[in-house]
């Protein structure tokens, strides 16, 4: 599925949309560039769950957990140098919980996500829009 954003709004919208969809377990992979919109949308999904605090994207802190319907652990591996790092601060745990886990840049952990894993790409267009394709699990 493919969607286009044209604004800051739209792309909040798509990612409250989809966490209305999300359920115990829900892994989503966020991928594209640095200011792409990964965190926007996490923000919206934040909000579908139900979760007032600021989402702040967790690139210093690598992980925030937030407790709304169901618990989101937003997590911003950019700043990891590998899977066995992840697993180190006890990353691979949550993915399997009985949350929600949102991954940004899931590619250095490709190997620990699970089959179930929904992909959401995010790609700047020349006239800033973004396109969202969503690939891999249903939900």
């Amino acid at each position: 599925m493919t969607y286009i954003s044209h604004s800051e709004e739209e792309t909040l919208s798509f990612g409250y949309r989809l966490g209305k969809q999300c359920k115990s377990g829900t892994v989503i992979s966020l991928r594209g560039s640095l200011g792409a919109g990964k965190t926007v949308l996490a923000k919206g999904l934040a909000r579908a769950l139900g979760i007032t605090e600021p989402i702040v994207s967790p690139t210093f802190t690598l992980i925030q957990q937030y407790e709304g319907t169901l618990p989101l652990y937003h997590m911003d591996l950019y700043r990891i140098d590998s899977a066995e790092e992840f697993e180190m601060i006890g990353g691979e745990e949550l993915l399997y919980s009985n949350g929600v886990a949102i991954v940004e840049w899931s590619e250095k952990i490709a190997e620990m996500l699970p089959d179930t894993t929904l992909f959401v790409d995010i790609d700047i267009m020349p006239n800033e829009d973004r396109v969202i394709t969503l690939q891999g699990a249903d939900i």
